[in-house]
This record gives C-alpha cells, structure tokens and sequence, in this order.
C-alpha cells in the first residue's frame, strides 16, 4: 500500500513537472528563455517546450506598440526662459534579446534619455519658436531617441511634447497679448462689418434713386404720350370742324347757285356780309356803291312799311 502511494505521488509529481515544462505564448508576446544562465532562445507565438531545471523563462516581452507620459521637465530656452514642458513617448520593441540584456530598466533609460535629449534641442531655440515649432521639436526628437534606443531592441515611433508650461509672468503678458490680438480682430470684424452695412445702404439708396428716376422717367413718358394724343385729336377735331364748315359752305354756294339769284338776292346777300363784318372791330368800312344803294333802299322800304302800320 505504501509503495502504491508512493508511485501515485511520484507520477502526480511528474505530471506536474511535465505541465510546468509546457508554454504557451498568445499573441503580440514573446518569451525570452534562458539554459542555465545563459541565453537560450526567444520564443513567439505558440506551444513549447522547456527543460525542467535546466530552462527557465528570462523575460516576457509585450510587442505592442507601447505609450510613456513623463512628468514635466524644467528645460532653459536660448534667451534664458525656464519652462516646464512633459513628453509623451510612443515605443515598441522590436528585438526581445536586446531589450532583455541591453538595459536595466529600459522605461528609466528612455524617460531620462528623453529629457537630455529636449534640453539639447530647447537650449537653441528661444522663446517664442518652442511655442510655435512644436513640430519640428518632436520630429528632431524622435530622430536623436530611435537612435539611441536601438541597441536596446526599442523604436520609438513618435514623439509628443504634451505641454510647455511657461514662467507665470510670461503667461500673463501672453494672455494680455492674445487679447488685445482678439480685441484687435474684433474691431476689425466690426469695421468690415460697419463697411459692409454702409455700402448696402448706399446701394440701396442707389437703386432706391434708379428705381425713381426710372419711375419718373416712364410718368413723363407717360404724360407726353397722353399730351400728344390730346393735341393729336384736338388737331384732329379742330380739322373736321374745318372740314364741316367748308363743306356747308361749299353746299350753301352750291345750293344758291341750284337757285339762280337774281340781282336783288345778291345784293341781299352782301349787306348780310356787309352786316357781320360791321360787327366787328374795325374803324372804318368801305361800303361799294352797289351796297350803298341798296342800303338806302331798304331804308324807304322800313319807312314805308312803317308808315303803313301807323295808318292801321
């Protein structure tokens, strides 16, 4: 019984031995093993197998590419501003040996290489061009870091300056300075905008005044058209009264020469003239001979007829 338990506990440990010897690494990872101390083989993706107490697993390597914030480091610009600026730093390992054995503590390594690595670069730049070459800063950056880093198996894919925090005082005259630059733009904003309203007014004074001297100008027309047609048909009117009148004229001339006056009647017919034209305002009158006799007839005719009437 006893040599029962005691096989049952040499397999159990066997098994357990046999499992632990058994790894299995997932993806993105890398497992970097070790025979007695020294270098063995970097394991990737998939089942394996190690030695028992000969082997053992040295370091387990994520390949992912990896994110490090660093704390704000004070730096000195060329014209002797201190700023506080923290980097961000985006890496993967490419090589799992070199990383294992390249550095103690690769983090430590970059965050300090980091900061060497940004007093050199703001140290030539003054003030106001590390505020607006963040660009050319992170680019010149990632260049002096990728090079440094590889013999440790690491790349660095970019590099970001999150913050540049300035003196206090240089805050504030920046802050004074980027209102009165929005003040500035507001007035001019305003201005244009005052421009703009006083041109569309003037353009619609403008077209208000077209609008009228068209208006005016199409009334006039208006009113000599009207003008003319009145004349034209009082012209008209005034002709075709003519026109009557010579007409019963030429009919009275006709009709009396249908009649065949004799010389009374003719004579009759001028002291009617002769009358009208009395009527007038001339101041003196030329009577014919022919009229005057006939006029002293009608005369003895009126007494005589009146002479009459008296009897009765």
């Amino acid at each position: 019984m006893e040599a029962v338990i005691a096989l049952l506990s040499l397999i159990i440990v066997v098994f357990a031995i046999a499992v632990s010897c058994i790894k299995i690494v997932p993806q993105a990872h890398a497992v970097v093993v070790e025979r007695l101390g020294g270098y063995l083989a970097t394991w990737g993706v998939g089942i394996h197998f190690k030695a028992p107490f000969v082997d053992r697993i040295a370091k387990k390597v994520l390949l992912k590419e990896q994110v490090v914030d660093f704390p704000p480091q004070p730096v000195i610009t060329k014209d002797n501003v201190t700023m506080q600026i923290d980097t961000v730093v985006y890496y993967q390992i490419t090589d799992p040996k070199l990383y294992a054995y390249g550095v103690e503590n690769p983090i430590m390594a970059i965050e300090n290489l980091t900061a060497t690595t940004l007093r050199n670069i703001i140290g030539d730049l003054e003030l106001d061009e590390t505020l607006t070459s963040r660009e050319t800063i992170n680019t010149k950056m990632r260049a002096s870091l990728d090079v440094a880093t590889d013999p440790w198996g690491i790349k660095v894919n970019r590099v970001e300056l999150k913050n540049i925090i300035p003196p206090a005082a240089i805050q504030d005259a920046m802050e004074k300075q980027m209102k009165a630059e929005r003040e500035r733009r507001e007035a001019i904003l305003k201005a244009e905008g005052e421009k703009k309203s006083t041109v569309l007014v003037a353009e619609g004074k403008k077209e208000s005044a077209i609008l009228d001297a068209e208006a005016e100008k199409q009334a006039a027309i208006l009113r000599a058209e009207a003008k003319k047609e009145a004349t034209i048909r009082e012209a008209e009117g005034q002709a075709e009264a003519i026109l009557k009148i010579q007409q019963a004229n030429a009919d009275g001339l006709r009709m009396l020469k249908e009649a065949a006056p004799d010389a009374g009647v003719i004579q009759l017919k001028s002291l009617e003239a002769f009358a009208k034209a009395a009527d007038g305002k001339a101041t003196k009158i030329i009577i014919p001979s022919e009229i005057q006799g006939l006029a002293g007839l009608a005369k003895s005719v009126t007494e005589v007829a009146g002479k009459e009437t008296f009897y009765k």
